[in-house]
């Protein structure tokens, strides 16, 4: 069974201040399956890291529709806070984070029971940061 990888990143301009995300999905070989970005308003960094999952798992859903339930996806998140809150590991303390920890749980439920969260180095996100920056930057 072929694997999805998906980089994930979010940030902002100040904490909390303009935020973007971006999410850049690859195939198991590596060929560039779909960017996104988007600006979310004023947000937490973490707010930020969380909505880009969000953003990941509704893109992926429009590529591969029913097929998620079946499939592979490896998310790749630079946030270790963030993955392990995602992995259960970590309690969230963050109210505000809280519907969209529900969201994600409610998609992987319904969806994409076979994805796994990868905490990565900054220096392995670089295309995920990438799209942020042109996210903020209006490009």
């Amino acid at each position: 069974m072929e694997k999805i990888y998906v980089n994930t990143d979010g940030g902002s301009r100040g904490n909390p201040g303009p935020a973007a995300v971006g999410v850049y999905i690859t195939d198991f070989t590596g060929k560039v399956v779909r960017e996104a970005k988007q600006t979310i308003g004023n947000a937490t960094n973490n707010f930020a890291e969380y909505y880009a999952v969000v953003l990941a798992l509704e893109t992926l859903k429009q590529i591969y529709g029913k097929k998620t339930k079946t499939m592979q996806f490896e998310i790749r998140l630079d946030s270790e806070l963030v993955k392990k809150q995602l992995s259960g590991e970590y309690q969230i303390k963050e109210p505000g984070l809280v519907p969209l920890f529900i969201v994600i749980h409610n998609q992987r439920v319904a969806s994409f029971p076979q994805v796994v969260f990868t905490h990565v180095p900054r220096a392995q996100n670089k295309e995920a940061d990438r799209l942020v920056n042109e996210a903020l930057d209006g490009k």
